[in-house]
């Protein structure tokens, strides 16, 4: 192998979260649903479309300074479900977490459609999903029986 493609793309980060075999174009919707944007403080990696052994290709995020909460472990499982995740702790993986997604989601996104029974404020009923198909990804509300559109979910994040 040459020099060029035993380098790295990206350089090790200290302290922090990598999140790695991201499918290839998730990238960007896994930092939308870490709230990761223009008024980010610390450094974020991000890249896309890499070799994969696993899966062909694949894509990866750094955040340094940050460990992901379980809340945010769930809410990547929709769109990065068989993702695994490293805690970086002094240039060491510290723990490594694989993301899945289970047969029911709960309190994790509000349902899409306007006219649900969890979409009135004077019903507190909590919001649950169920999940018909991993791959490819369906889900539908328990209550109103609505298929969720992945594109409105990740912006119902709760």
């Amino acid at each position: 192998m040459s020099n060029e493609s035993n380098m790295r793309r990206v350089t090790a980060i200290r302290n922090g979260t990598v999140i790695d075999h991201i499918p290839a174009g998730g990238a960007l919707r896994v930092l939308e649903l870490l709230n990761i944007g223009k008024d980010t403080s610390v450094p974020v990696s991000l890249v896309m479309n890499v070799p994969s052994k696993r899966k062909g290709t694949k894509d990866i995020v750094k955040v340094e300074d940050r460990e992901l909460t379980q809340t945010e472990l769930d809410r990547l499982a929709l769109v990065a479900g068989g993702a695994s995740v490293a805690i970086i702790r002094a240039y060491s993986v510290a723990e490594k977490l694989e993301i899945a997604l289970g047969d029911e989601i709960v309190d994790v996104v509000r349902c899409t459609f306007s006219n649900c029974i969890t979409q009135n404020p004077r019903e507190p009923m909590a919001h649950r999903l169920r999940v018909l198909s991993k791959d490819p990804l369906q889900i539908r509300c328990h209550y109103c029986r609505r298929p969720q559109d992945l594109d409105k979910l990740v912006q119902n994040v709760i």
